[in-house]
C-alpha cells in the first residue's frame, strides 16, 4: 500500500476497491462544464496537487530527484512519453515519477540518458505503471528496470473491468477525470509546453491510489495470486525490445490489394528505401512516405518522375525531393530476376483457423471445443478470454496435442507455451477433456 494520502474520490457511489479517503484540502479544484461534484459527477483533475514541476535536465537536478526519491517511501508511480507517429525510435522523451514523501518529478532523458542512479534508489520498491509493456522497453534504455511492479491496466483486465484506459479507471474508481488530449503529441519537441508537462505529471498523480483500489478488488475476487504471476512475468520479459519480423514490409497497409510477386517486390523495395531514410532522419516511416503511396506506386509502377508525382501521397514537397529515390527503388524491383521475387513465407505453427476444416477436420473440432472451454471459464471468472490464455496457445494445443493425452501432458504443453500456473490450473482439466 502507498504511504501517501490518496486523493478523495466521489463519495456518492460505492465502487470496487473501497479506496481510503483524502483530507478535503487535497481535493483538486473542479473545472469545466459537467464537473459539479455535488451531484455525484466526476471531478476533472486539472493540476497536480503539488504543482507542475520543471523537468530535470542537468546532472545536479537529477541528483536532487535521486535524493528525494531515496528519502520517499512506498511504491513508485512511473510513466514515460514517447513520440510514436513522429519518430523512428521508440525511446522515452520524458519520464515521470511520483512517490510518497518525494512528490512528482519529471526528467528529460535527452540530456540525461543514464538514469541508473535513480534506478539504484527505487529499484527495490514496487513500481506502478499503466500498460507497463508499452513503457518498460524505453525505460530500460535509460537504465530503469523494475524488480517488482503493479500494472494497473492488467490488474483491471484481470478484475473484469470493461474499460481499462487510465482515464476510464480513475473516473470509475476514484471519481476524477483525466484529459488525454496530449497522448499523441510529439514529445520529442523542445521546449515542452506547460500544458503538456501538467498532463504528464497528472499521468502519475493517481497511479498509486488506483493501484490500491485495484489491489483491493483483486483480493475481493480472489485473484491476487494471479496478478502476482502476471506482474512477475512482466518483470522477466517486459523490457525486451519487440521481436523483429523476418519480412516487416509485408505489413504495409493495403498490400492485400496487390496481385503478383513482382508487385510485392516493388512494395518491398520501396519499403526498405523508406525505412533507411526514416532511420537516418529519426522520423516515423509514415511521415516520410505513407503506406498508401507505396501501394499506389506498386500498382502503377511509374517509370518517370512526372507520372510518379501524380500518384496519391507523392504531392508533398519532402516526398517530391526524394522522387529519384522512389524511382530507383521501383527500378531495382523491375530488374530482379524471377528467382529473386518474394515467395509466400513459410507458416510457423498452425494454419489460419478458417482453413482447419478442410485441412484437418478432427483438429478443427478440437479447436472449437477448446475455444468453448476458454469462453466458459473466462466468463465464470469475469475476465477477458485473451487474459485467461492467448489465442495462439489454444490454436497450437489444438493443432498438435500431446501424443500421450493426460492432464499432466496438457499442462506441460501449456507451460511450454508460456502459460502461467494459475492459467494452467484453471484450464487443464477441461482442455484435456475437450
Amino acid at each position: 500500500m502507498t504511504d501517501e494520502p490518496p486523493l478523495r474520490r466521489r463519495p456518492t457511489e460505492e465502487l470496487p476497491g473501497n479506496a481510503p479517503q483524502h483530507p478535503p484540502s487535497a481535493q483538486p479544484q473542479p473545472a469545466g462544464e459537467g464537473a459539479d461534484p455535488t451531484n455525484g459527477g466526476p471531478v476533472p483533475l486539472t493540476a497536480p496537487r503539488d504543482g507542475t514541476p520543471e523537468p530535470a535536465a542537468t546532472p545536479a537536478e537529477l541528483a536532487e530527484v535521486v535524493a528525494r526519491f531515496a528519502a520517499g517511501t512506498g511504491p513508485v508511480a512511473l510513466d514515460a512519453e514517447r513520440a510514436s507517429g513522429y519518430r523512428y525510435s521508440q525511446r522515452a522523451y520524458l519520464v515521470q515519477l511520483r512517490r510518497a514523501g518525494a512528490g512528482t518529478a519529471l526528467i528529460d532523458p535527452l540530456p540525461l540518458p543514464d538514469l541508473s542512479a535513480l534506478d539504484a534508489v527505487i529499484g527495490e520498491a514496487e513500481w506502478v505503471l499503466h500498460a507497463a509493456s508499452q513503457d518498460l522497453p524505453c525505460l530500460a534504455e535509460v537504465g530503469l528496470r523494475p524488480r517488482r511492479l503493479f500494472d494497473t491496466e492488467l490488474a483491471a483486465r484481470l478484475a473484469g473491468f470493461e474499460r481499462v484506459g487510465l482515464a476510464a479507471l480513475t473516473e470509475q474508481l476514484l471519481g476524477f477525470t483525466l484529459e488525454k488530449h496530449h497522448s499523441a503529441a510529439d514529445w520529442s519537441s523542445r521546449p515542452l509546453p506547460e500544458s503538456w508537462l501538467t498532463y504528464a505529471a497528472l499521468d502519475v498523480e493517481l497511479l498509486t491510489d488506483l493501484r490500491d483500489a485495484l489491489d483491493a478488488e483483486l483480493a475481493r475476487q480472489g485473484k491476487s495470486a494471479w496478478a502476482e504471476e502476471e506482474f512477475a512475468a512482466l518483470v522477466r520479459t517486459g523490457a525486451r525490445p519487440p521481436r523483429v519480423r523476418a519480412e516487416p514490409w509485408r505489413r504495409t497497409s493495403g498490400i492485400h490489394r496487390l496481385r503478383g510477386a513482382r508487385a510485392q517486390a516493388r512494395v518491398r523495395s520501396m519499403w526498405y528505401a523508406r525505412d533507411q531514410i526514416a532511420a537516418r532522419r529519426d522520423a516515423a516511416p509514415g511521415r516520410v512516405l505513407p503506406d498508401s503511396a507505396i501501394i499506389a506506386a506498386a500498382e502503377l509502377d511509374p517509370k518517370d518522375e512526372k507520372t510518379l508525382l501524380t500518384l496519391p501521397g507523392f504531392g508533398g514537397r519532402s516526398v517530391r525531393r526524394l522522387a529519384r529515390t522512389w524511382l530507383a527503388a521501383l527500378d531495382d524491383a523491375r530488374q530482379l530476376p524471377d528467382d529473386s521475387l518474394p515467395v509466400s513465407p513459410a507458416v510457423e505453427g498452425p494454419p489460419p483457423p478458417h482453413r482447419w476444416a478442410e485441412r484437418d477436420p478432427v483438429a478443427a473440432g478440437r479447436l472449437a471445443r477448446c475455444r468453448e472451454v476458454v469462453i466458459r471459464i473466462s466468463g465464470a471468472h469475469n475476465l477477458p478470454p485473451e487474459n485467461l490464455i492467448t489465442p495462439d496457445s489454444i490454436r497450437r494445443l489444438a493443432w498438435t496435442p500431446p501424443e500421450e493425452l493426460s492432464e499432466a501432458s496438457v499442462a506441460e504443453t501449456l507451460r511450454g507455451l508460456n502459460a502461467r500456473e494459475w492459467q494452467i490450473g484453471l484450464l487443464t482439466p477441461d482442455l484435456t477433456e475437450a
